[in-house]
């Protein structure tokens, strides 16, 4: 048996000291996802938003520990294939010479910050039933496949795999499109299976506004998802105590300053963007349209985090704002009705996240991501279209694209649809008329509530409605 060395020891214990620090940051991101939420919907809906957030970690922690680990990472010697893994259940066999508990933690923090996407998408108007089934389905299976396909590194889009598609493989540091993209489309078909919320389009098909109830909530919830990005893409590089050759003062500990560094001016500059663009649109200056545009931006630059310049990131988070502003335009004319606007946000801006990583992924920062033992000494690898590197990684980074909406959709979508046909999915319209948390709930999240003189039946607000 080897004896570890002492610094081996060490060296390994700062790493994990590190991952697991990073775990914890996205995990805060689940409290932030469940203040904005709890801001951007009406007060007579607040515990029940609140509480789906809470099902995502609880269901999702129980369906990633059973099944979701092993379909994401357990591929490995003969049993390694690059669509779906077939080890690990229930962690079995973890810890090993690949993955130990702080790993499986860490991915797991990812794995139900998904699942919080999704339920913003269908907020307002969905059966607490239905929570429970596409949480676990969610987190459990449709996800994790695409965690294989992408970061596993036996997946076939896999940067680190042995055959690289396109000579590149798809770079996707931190989840642009296995973690936003997929969640944005989930919560799409979600959406549009279930209808618009009653009372968001007249008659005349033309939107009424529905303004959340709490500001103070959505801006709390911006900030700790701002916090917690610091764990979601710095944290992805997993260990800090890597060297980088013919070097003696940069490692992965130089990466990691650089990612947080773009991670900041991607958001920030998205906020701008949308802070006067809106002024300009809507005449006023919209603290909440700030923060939407501030998460694209974030978004929008998790995929290329640790592979682009500073002042790349700056145009990733300009181009991302006017991505989610277009994208809230189109969504109106279509009659298309998502609460926390997070199909477009996570969704679209993921998506451009990708390209954008296709068009400025810079080679050196690439081998140092991806081949650290290596540096830039005798590799070649596509980079970034418009850096010099060839179309291979863009290439790629279209392909990713492509698979995923593919894959949500024909997995999601159905799953949403059969919830739809066994009237599992939405709720009547004199429950959302009265709001979830009287009807399912028991009663108000506010002892206090302005809305404790509105309709409580159906029957009462029809009899309101024909008053002159």
């Amino acid at each position: 048996m080897a004896v570890t060395s002492w610094e081996t020891s060490v060296t390994d214990s700062i790493n994990t000291i590190y991952l697991l620090f990073s775990a914890y940051l996205v995990f805060v991101m689940q409290l932030g996802f469940a203040m904005l939420c709890a801001g951007s919907v009406r007060a007579k809906n607040t515990m029940n938003i609140m509480l789906t957030n809470v099902v995502d970690a609880v269901v999702g922690s129980l369906s990633y520990f059973l099944f979701g680990f092993a379909f994401a990472y357990g591929a490995g010697g003969t049993d390694a294939n690059p669509f779906i893994g077939s080890r690990f259940f229930a962690l079995k066999d973890i810890p090993n010479e690949n993955y130990d508990y702080s790993f499986f933690l860490y991915q797991w923090a990812f794995a139900i910050a998904v699942a919080g996407i999704t339920s913003g998408s269908i907020a307002e108007r969905t059966q607490f039933s239905a929570y429970l089934v596409f949480s676990f389905f969610l987190t459990g299976f449709v996800y994790p496949i695409v965690v294989h396909w992408v970061w596993s590194s036996s997946g076939w889009l896999s940067p680190n795999s042995s055959e690289l598609l396109f000579n590149s493989g798809a770079i996707d540091f931190a989840g642009s499109g296995v973690v936003h993209l997929v969640g944005g489309i989930a919560g799409l078909w979600g959406a549009l299976i279930e209808g618009p919320r009653v009372g968001r389009f007249d008659v005349f098909g033309k939107p009424v506004a529905i303004r959340g109830h709490n500001a103070t909530l959505v801006i709390l919830g911006t900030f700790l998802l701002w916090f917690g990005w610091f764990g979601f893409n710095p944290g992805s590089f997993n260990k800090i105590l890597i060297s980088y050759p013919n070097t003696y003062d940069q490692g992965n500990w130089t990466s990691i300053g650089r990612t947080a560094v773009t991670t900041t001016l991607a958001g920030s500059t998205a906020g701008i963007v949308t802070l006067f663009s809106r002024r300009l649109l809507v005449g006023h200056w919209d603290a909440l349209d700030v923060c939407n545009g501030v998460l694209g931006g974030f978004v929008a630059i998790t995929s290329g985090c640790s592979v682009v310049e500073p002042w790349a990131a700056i145009l990733c988070g300009f181009i991302a704002a006017w991505v989610l502003i277009g994208l809230n335009m189109l969504a109106l004319k279509l009659k298309y009705d998502d609460p926390l606007e997070a199909a477009q946000l996570h969704g679209g801006c993921g998506a451009w996240g990708l390209i954008f990583t296709g068009l400025f992924a810079k080679e050196e920062f690439i081998l140092q991501t991806f081949q650290p033992g290596l540096g830039a000494t005798g590799v070649l690898r596509p980079f970034g279209v418009l850096m010099g590197g060839g179309w291979g990684l863009l290439g790629a980074q279209l392909v990713e694209i492509t698979v995923i909406v593919a894959w949500v959709s024909v997995t999601m979508g159905p799953l949403f649809y059969a919830l739809h046909k066994l009237s599992l999915l939405r709720i009547s319209v004199e429950e959302e008329t009265v709001g979830l948390d009287r009807s399912s709930h028991g009663g108000f999240a506010y002892i206090a509530h302005s809305e404790e003189n509105q309709p409580r039946t159906y029957a009462e607000y029809a009899r309101l409605q024909e008053k002159p």
